[in-house]
């Protein structure tokens, strides 16, 4: 007789865009109970899903599943860093970065499906500034924006894109010194984020090329664009070739050193901190035991409707920018005919 591996959910009730009511009752009954042994618990407030975590992992549990979003999933994972409980991930959150980025599915039965399947990889993950990240970190722009999509109080890809095309015409970008194994570089940039796994979430890559079983970081330096640039840097997001922009440098690490001329926020995960001038951030290899979905083949992988209406959109965008260059350069001409004219009278 196979004996039962133990399983334990632990649910944030209000994180996201998802309402959790119904899910025990799907875990009841999808979750294969020949194999497990499961509890289900509930959260009680920001930071409890962490000690939570790091109770069933004392006591040996198996696997420990976060429901709920990015924040809910850093949460958990920290407290599973170097042990033999494995995280599990049902994605319950308004952005779900690490769960895409494995490729599991959104729906939430069919994630507890992948569960069942219990195929369990050792990935990498990521420290900033002691603050352990799965998915991304960094500073400048994309900082500060998850910082004002805290303060929104509301969640989803709406209240994000309002945040950044309201945000972005005024934001300052900052002069960073930025140190790794291969020297120093001193850079104005309009965001560096450091990632562990592809994207932010929503399916907008920000690294189309990471992996979490590397043992290196892919790190991001946007220098700074025009604001009819932006639908551009939109489009590349979400089609995956971010990094094939005049604007963006690219490079990978295991380990970099990073200085501002100021203090200022950070983020690991879309959770924002204020923290000094100086930044560490550093890659630990296979440091944490996940669930993988086993049969994700990104090679196939097909655009989803949000992602498609996106790039739809941003892409008029894009038409209408290239319409407005044309525009320009047609009146400096006319601008020129004009000064000839009138310096020949």
């Amino acid at each position: 007789m196979i004996e039962k591996k133990t399983i334990s959910f632990i649910m944030n009730p209000i994180s996201g865009t998802v309402k959790k009511s119904g899910i025990p009752a799907l875990i009841e009954d999808t979750l294969d109970k020949s194999l497990f042994n499961h509890t289900v618990i509930e959260t009680q407030y920001a930071g409890h899903a962490e000690m939570l975590a790091k109770q069933e992992m004392e006591k040996g549990t198996d696997i420990v599943v976060a429901v709920g979003g990015d924040g809910t999933v850093n949460e958990v994972a920290r407290s599973l860093v170097h042990s033999q409980t494995a995280l599990g991930i049902i994605p319950c959150g308004s952005g779900n970065g690490l769960a895409r980025h494995l490729m599991l599915p959104m729906d939430l039965r069919k994630s507890i499906e992948i569960l069942n399947r219990c195929v369990i990889h050792d990935l990498d993950y990521g420290i900033i500034n002691d603050k352990p990240f799965f998915c991304t970190c960094g500073m400048g722009f994309d900082a500060f924006i998850s910082m004002k999509f805290a303060e929104a109080g509301k969640r989803g890809p709406v209240t994000y894109i309002e945040n950044v095309l309201k945000e972005g015409l005024t934001y300052q970008p900052e002069t960073y010194k930025i140190e790794d194994g291969n020297g120093t570089i001193i850079q104005k940039a309009f965001l560096i984020s450091c990632a562990n796994a592809s994207q932010y979430g929503n399916n907008a890559y920000i690294a189309p090329q990471a992996s979490m079983s590397d043992g290196l970081l892919d790190v991001i330096i946007m220098e700074p664009f025009d604001v009819i640039e932006a639908p551009q840097v939109a489009i590349e997001m979400m089609n995956k070739t971010l990094d094939k922009n005049q604007k963006i440098k690219t490079f990978r690490t295991k380990h970099i050193h990073i200085h501002r001329e100021k203090e200022g926020y950070i983020h690991y995960d879309g959770d924002p901190i204020m923290t000094q001038a100086d930044v560490d951030i550093r890659l630990v290899d296979k440091g944490i035991k996940v669930v993988v979905n086993a049969e994700a083949d990104k090679s196939k992988r097909q655009p989803n409707m949000v992602q498609t209406a996106f790039s739809e959109f941003f892409n008029d965008l894009n038409i209408v920018r290239e319409d407005l260059t044309k525009l320009s350069r047609n009146t400096q001409a006319l601008n020129k005919k004009i000064r000839r004219k009138l310096n020949n009278l």
